[in-house]
């Protein structure tokens, strides 16, 4: 028996992610009217149009989102973003902003996913969601490539500090292809010490380094 827990926000028409980037326009390429004229009786299809930038709603970041000459969305294997066994680790964000290698001490992470749950996705669709969010520390990245993490994911505005011009974490962990997913949520849906595993698999597109994900945990029982 498998559970599946959807950890993905919703994308729809005027979504905003990320101040200062446009929002997804969402719409109707081919309607179901149009459609009509060239099939009989009342059969009838839809085909949506959308137009987005890549940073939209869940989404995973590969190093070619911070190097030029990092790996891309075709260029990561299905292996790197789906059925990872998963670390789970709570750190409200009402406790701490600043999130330290003193967090990650102690577990096993190798070939696994670390997933932090802040709690922050509670402010998601309000203004305060845009600033002042839980955020890495560079020592709690390097430790994380030490400990041999494949996936880090959060469920806030951004794994890094966004309150100055540099990105360390992002710098640090996609250097070492560590992939990041931003933008998490329902992490609380995951039952305490549970074995999990993680997806997160992005479509394969050529010369992108992020892209919108459907993520999902599985326990199974």
């Amino acid at each position: 028996m498998k559970t599946f827990i959807d950890l993905s926000h919703t994308i729809e028409d005027g979504l905003i992610t990320y101040k200062g980037l446009p929002a997804p326009v969402i719409c109707d390429f081919w309607s179901r009217e149009e459609s009509k004229a060239w099939y009989d009786g009342e059969t009838s299809f839809q085909i949506g149009k959308i137009e987005m930038v890549a940073n939209t709603g869940t989404y995973l970041d590969t190093p070619f989102h911070r190097y030029e000459e990092g790996k891309d969305l075709s260029e990561i294997q299905v292996g790197q973003t789906a059925y990872l066994e998963s670390v789970l680790v709570h750190i409200p964000y009402q406790q701490t902003l600043s999130i330290n290698k003193t967090s990650f001490e102690n577990l096993d992470l190798k070939g696994k996913a670390l997933l932090i749950h802040t709690g922050w996705d509670e402010n998601w669709k309000t203004d305060s969601y845009y600033t002042g969010n839980p955020f890495l520390t560079a020592d709690a990245a390097e430790f994380l490539v030490n400990s041999g993490v494949k996936l880090v994911g959060i469920d806030s505005h951004n794994i890094d500090d966004t309150s100055g011009k540099t990105r360390p974490v992002h710098s640090i962990l996609l250097k070492n292809e560590i992939l990041i997913v931003e933008h998490l949520c329902n992490l609380a849906a995951i039952p305490e010490n549970e074995t999990f595993y993680f997806t997160a698999t992005p479509p394969k597109v050529k010369g992108m380094g992020t892209f919108p994900v459907r993520a999902f945990a599985v326990i199974e029982k």
